[in-house]
This record gives C-alpha cells, structure tokens and sequence, in this order.
C-alpha cells in the first residue's frame, strides 16, 4: 500500500479521553459502599463535645470503626508508618488487624493526624458522603493508568470488529508463549518475556502480524527511543516473515517527526487512528 507520512501526522488526533477516562464511578461506589456501615458508626461522633470519651465508648463496642482512618486521610495503605524526626522513632499504625494498639493508641493517630477536625461541630456532616468525595479524589490519580490502556481499548476495538468480519483471530498481551500454545506459532525475540499488545492471526494462510500501540501528548527523547526500538524490532520479525504493526497517534509527535518519519520510511505498516477508522488492516496482505 502507498505511504503517505503527510497523512499520517496531519491526521494525529489531541485526545483519545472517553468518558469513562475521567472517573471509574463503579471502583468509587464500591469502595465507598465497603466502609458504609463503620463509616454510619463514626457518624455519631460527629459534633460530640467530649470526642475523646465518646470515641473511648464507641470503640468498646466497635472496635473495628479504626479501619476508616487511612481512607479518611485518602490513604491506600492500611499500614501507615509515622517517623518522629526529634525522637529519631518509627511508629507503625496498622489497621488491618484491630486491636494491635491499645485504643489510647488510636486516639492518639486521630488526633495526631487532624482526624479530629472532621468530627467538630464545623467539620463535616456525613463521613459517607466524605469518602464519596475521597474516593473520586484518589481515582483522579487512576487517570495515568487508564491513559495508559485508552489506546489500547480503542486499538482493541478495531481488532475484534476486523477479526470478526475476516475469520481471523487475535489475542492481547500476547506473549512467546500465548501465541505458540493457541496457534502453535513460534515467536522468536531477543527479550523472551517481551509481550505484544496484540498478535492477529489469520488461520487460513497462517500469517502472523504483531502489533504495538501508544498515544503521546507530549514530546520528548522517549518517543525517539521509541521510533529506534521498533525499528530493531521490525527487521528483527521481518527476518521471521511476521509482519510488524505500529498504531501510534497524539499530537506529541508533532515535535517528534524527524525519527518518527525515518521510522515510517523503514517499518513496513506505521498507522494512526484515523487510519484504523478507515479499515486500513483490511487492505493489508493476510
């Protein structure tokens, strides 16, 4: 097929978001609705005067309420480590098992980590609908990682719908090893753990093509490094008649193009996405 690498980097796109990149409303539900019932316990703490004593009561008959402080302070970790820099000590608060610490103990983490400000009377009003908030606070930070897999999502969506309409097959992460136990198919790459974001095999002619995909915003000497590893990586699969697909996009190429057009000049197939959504893979040899 005809390259054309003016198509390429004039058709890149400025966001692959969906809707679902921005929060992932069921991990917050759920992990929300995991602390309900002890988050409803420290509820009647809120506003108390004496909150010292009333927490004493409370944790007698409940002493499981402390596993609600690490997210209270929108912490992850259930073990939290405290260093004193005067004393020069180390402290661990380990709330996945209670009643490690006297509750003197957790008192004190309460009220040596502010805790204590959200239970006055002009804190907050309901701890659950607190975490609620915490909650999609700390799934913002899980924005990098579904950044990561958006392109691939997109990507994979192409290939199933392509695979399905030819009669050919496709696996994800496909590895050495995948790819020889469902085609008996061997791959042979310098970094034997290394694994494809896809491999599409067409079960007829027995022809394998692997695939990588990435989407960069931004610029940089990583996208260079990029362009000279699947370079290597291209003749390295064409020695072994596999074709190489690199389906890469975003407007941080735009201050890449010199290493990324010798790249296009020498790989065999570099497409985009608006490529994918113009059915390039059918007019590929399979």
């Amino acid at each position: 097929m005809q390259k054309n690498f003016e198509k390429l980097t004039s058709t890149f796109k400025s966001s692959i978001k969906t809707w679902d990149y921005l929060i992932d409303w069921n991990k917050v539900h759920t992990n929300s609705s995991e602390l309900e019932i002890i988050l409803n316990k420290l509820n009647y703490l809120l506003g108390k005067s004496d909150l010292k004593e009333e927490f004493f009561k409370l944790y007698e008959g409940n002493p499981d309420i402390v596993k609600a402080f690490p997210t209270l302070l929108a912490v992850r970790e259930q073990k939290i480590e405290i260093y004193e820099p005067i004393n020069r000590t180390t402290e661990l608060f380990d709330f996945t098992e209670i009643n490690l610490l006297t509750v003197d103990k957790y008192y004190e983490f309460l009220e040596q980590s502010k805790l204590v400000q959200l239970f006055k009377d002009d804190g907050v009003k309901n701890l659950v609908d607190y975490v609620l908030g915490v909650e999609v606070g700390l799934d913002s930070n899980g924005r990098k990682n579904r950044g990561g897999t958006l392109m691939e999502s997109i990507v994979e969506m192409h290939i199933k719908k392509f695979c399905l309409e030819a009669g050919y097959e496709y696996l994800s992460q496909a590895n050495s090893n995948k790819i020889k136990e469902k085609w008996d198919f061997e791959v042979k790459i310098n970094k034997s753990s290394r694994s494809f974001d896809f491999a599409i095999y067409n079960p007829v002619s027995k022809k394998l093509k692997l695939v990588e995909t990435n989407f960069y915003n931004g610029g940089g000497s990583k996208l260079k490094a990029v362009c000279g590893e699947f370079k290597g990586l291209h003749d390295e699969l064409e020695k072994q008649d596999i074709d190489f697909i690199w389906i890469t996009d975003g407007l941080g190429w735009q201050t890449t193009k010199r290493p990324l057009e010798e790249t296009y000049n020498h790989n065999k197939y570099i497409f985009n996405l608006s490529m994918l959504e113009s059915s390039v893979l059918s007019a590929l040899e399979w």
